[in-house]
């Protein structure tokens, strides 16, 4: 995870080319970082392995919209970002989807507990985007931050870097800006990048947003920034603020949902909704999972970790049955929790406006969408006593 952040008087601002970034990718593998970015696979953009800029998903762009999405290739295109989001978000490299938590094995007339091997080689993210930063950030909170820390987390997380990659084309879908976790980023990194290619050539403005950050830069050929890159830093980052079409009242959305929770909405989508959990599977901050334990003939006991979701029945199972039986009340459940009562818990929305959920959706039911028709026929006079959101 980041530390020592720099204030941004005292961060380092460099131009790199492409040739100067396979060298800060070189760099990070010989400092004993397990490297990962963004890369190509079966048509969709997803983590894997980075050794160089090739790795990268050159002239690829994104189409997304509600239940649908694709890769586009362009020819004589060098941009490396030219994407918003993939479907798998960063989430997984550290809150794993399965987790062995220890092992047993009947030995003789005693059991022997063992606990799995934690030792791993620290991960360095290039690319990842400013959203998925804000969703680690928020991930931090409940994870690690928390009165129950989770060190598993912890322990993936503390040995990080991250070098971010802010968004020049943002896709349909997304509605970061809306959510204050982008285009941009201002703190959350080791090294942010932004890609730039006008007249002055293609080429990466990187910004230090650590110590680890700045020593990183100076190891590496660049040039300083100037004035101009800087300008097209800015232009880069209002043209992807405007092009957002989607957004959620940040501000207003608790309370708005808080004194809606019998709105006649919940049982429109219900009647959409398959509870699939697709949305939470693909969002960056959900955190919920279950533990199964498990025993087989030859005596060896396993508990595991896996993913969970608030659509299964199951989830909300207490005795006599679940809490929330119809598609309606999961629905409902998911939704104020992320936009609503995440403030109660957490102190901060627990959506940062990727659009995962929207595009991953088989239906193509839209949050943003969903909002708009509850606020459509709010009556804020039934305020909740509670008072929900950002100041």
């Amino acid at each position: 995870m980041t530390t020592d952040l720099l204030p941004d008087a005292g961060r380092t601002v460099v131009v790199l080319t492409v040739e100067e970034l396979d060298e800060l990718v070189a760099r990070l593998i010989a400092m004993g970082y397990d490297v990962k970015g963004p890369t190509l696979g079966a048509d969709a953009i997803v983590p894997g392995p980075v050794k160089s800029s090739e790795d990268f998903p050159r002239g690829v762009h994104d189409v997304q919209s509600p239940g649908s999405y694709r890769v586009v290739h362009y020819e004589n295109d060098d941009e490396l970002f030219g994407w918003a989001v993939g479907p798998e978000s960063w989430k997984r490299e550290y809150f794993p989807s399965s987790q062995v938590m220890w092992h047993g094995e009947v030995v003789g007339d005693a059991i022997v507990f063992r606990e799995p091997n934690r030792t791993h080689s620290p991960v360095a993210i290039v690319g990842a985007r400013p959203c998925e930063v804000a969703a680690m950030r928020i991930m931090d909170h409940v994870l690690e931050e928390g009165v129950h820390r989770d060190s598993r987390y912890s322990d993936r997380r503390d040995a990080s870097f991250i070098v971010v990659v802010e968004c020049a084309r943002p896709a349909d879908t997304c509605f970061c800006f809306s959510m204050q976790s982008g285009p941009g980023i201002v703190e959350g990194f080791d090294v942010a990048l932004t890609e730039v290619n006008d007249e002055l050539g293609h080429r990466f403005i990187a910004r230090s947003g650590s110590t680890l950050g700045a020593g990183l830069l100076s190891s590496v050929p660049s040039r300083p920034g100037n004035d101009r890159d800087l300008a097209a830093r800015a232009l880069l980052l209002t043209n992807a603020s405007s092009a957002m079409s989607r957004s959620l009242p940040y501000h207003d959305v608790a309370n708005l949902l808080a004194r809606n929770l019998e709105h006649p909405r919940w049982s429109e989508v219900a009647e959409r909704c398959l509870s699939c959990g697709n949305c939470t599977i693909v969002c960056p901050t959900c955190f919920c999972s279950d533990v199964h334990d498990t025993t087989d003939t030859t005596g060896v006991i396993e508990r595991r970790r896996d993913w969970s979701t608030c659509f299964d029945l199951e989830h909300s199972y207490v005795h006599g049955g679940s809490v929330h039986e119809s598609s309606s009340s999961r629905y409902r459940q998911w939704i104020t929790h992320k936009l609503s009562t995440w403030w109660d818990q957490f102190d901060s929305s627990g959506c940062v406006g990727c659009g995962r959920c929207i595009v991953w959706c088989p239906v193509g039911i839209d949050i943003t969408e969903e909002v708009t028709a509850v606020a459509a026929t709010d009556n804020p006079r039934s305020e909740s006593p509670v008072t929900r959101g950002a100041p």
